[in-house]
């Protein structure tokens, strides 16, 4: 038994000379290999036989057995790196003492941190001969330079978007991209690559972090959260605009969501054609939640008061001058004997 377990181990260091002449691209293999076959001879000969099956590129042989070590490897630091990361994410929720946008920063920094640390234990499990790559390494590199320019302008802008503590979830934007197109609502989450933004229909839009950097953006909770909405109103010129006012004034005041200080006001903002226009300026603090049903509550609400108050919202009104011709008069009795004949 002794000699036979010694001759399969000769048997083995004999194939592993043969590639160390030939020179492997991942030396973690054939010590794992060597570890496996101090314990167990028949797993030892199942990976010669996975082992025998490869080919050379450069004087760097590749065989089954590295391509399924690898694979094996990169399975176990990507479940592992996972947990860690879920772990620690847990842990920084659990710090009271940070404010949502450091605690989003610590979170992605971390993840970057731990990710980092198990690609290179994973390179050093396997043993991984970063020279015998040089061939590809120039082509590789400038292959992922520009493929991953965009990912990495963007996951800089992310970084740098929450140190500056500009924007953070739970604030509520609206941005103006290169085509004049605008988007408005509440960060939702700042992730690697984009911000999420979702509307107040559910719509979810996902922002690239460097637009947020080259773009103007309008954050309405930057400083605080509290907001003017106007109410544009029309009344007829034959009202009193004292008593009108007044009405609008009630209509804000009794809307749930209008703050009381600052307190709502009033502003004649110019004479129309048809109307007196009137702008409602109402404050709220909760610009999430939407703007437009404010403004529509405010608006039922005094269209109730004006109807109790007789206050008239007038139709648009125009005044037609025909100037007097010898065309316009030939009209008129033609139009005056076409009516008589009928008659």
């Amino acid at each position: 038994m002794i000699a036979a377990r010694t001759g399969a181990a000769r048997q083995v260091g004999d194939a592993q000379a043969q590639q160390a002449e030939d020179g492997g691209a991942i030396e973690g293999a054939d010590a794992i290999k060597d570890a496996v076959a101090e314990q167990s001879m028949t797993v030892a000969k199942v990976i010669e036989k996975l082992d025998a099956f490869g080919f050379t590129v450069a004087d760097t042989r590749f065989s089954l057995w590295t391509v399924l070590l690898m694979i094996m490897v990169l399975i176990g630091i990507y479940v592992v790196t996972r947990l860690l990361t879920a772990f620690a994410h847990s842990v920084l929720t659990r710090l009271t003492g940070l404010d949502p946008s450091q605690r989003l920063l610590s979170q992605k920094l971390l993840s970057i941190m731990i990710w980092t640390v198990s690609i290179l234990v994973g390179i050093d499990i396997l043993g991984i001969d970063l020279t015998a790559l040089a061939v590809f390494s120039g082509a590789l590199g400038l292959a992922i330079g520009f493929g991953l320019q965009k990912t990495f302008g963007n996951l800089i802008s992310g970084i740098i978007l929450l140190m500056d503590r500009s924007i953070k979830p739970g604030d509520v934007i609206a941005i103006t991209d290169q085509a004049g197109s605008s988007t408005f609502g509440q960060i939702r989450k700042i992730g690697i690559r984009a911000v999420s933004v979702v509307t107040r229909d559910q719509r979810e839009y996902l922002i690239p972090n460097e637009q947020l950097m080259i773009n103007q953006v309008e954050n309405w909770s930057y400083s605080t959260k509290t907001v003017r909405i106007q109410v544009p109103v029309g009344v007829s010129y034959t009202c009193d605009i004292e008593h009108a006012e007044q009405l609008m004034l009630e209509a804000a005041k009794a809307t749930p969501r209008v703050l009381d200080s600052p307190p709502p006001t009033v502003w004649l903002d110019a004479y129309g054609d048809s109307s007196v226009n009137f702008v409602i300026q109402c404050w709220i603090v909760d610009p999430e939640e939407g703007v437009g049903n404010v403004r529509s509550d405010v608006l039922k609400r005094l269209w109730k008061l004006f109807q109790e108050n007789g206050i008239e919202i007038p139709f648009p009104q125009r005044d037609l001058n025909f100037r007097d011709n010898e065309q316009f008069r030939q009209l008129v009795a033609a139009i005056s004997q076409r009516m008589a004949r009928g008659e």
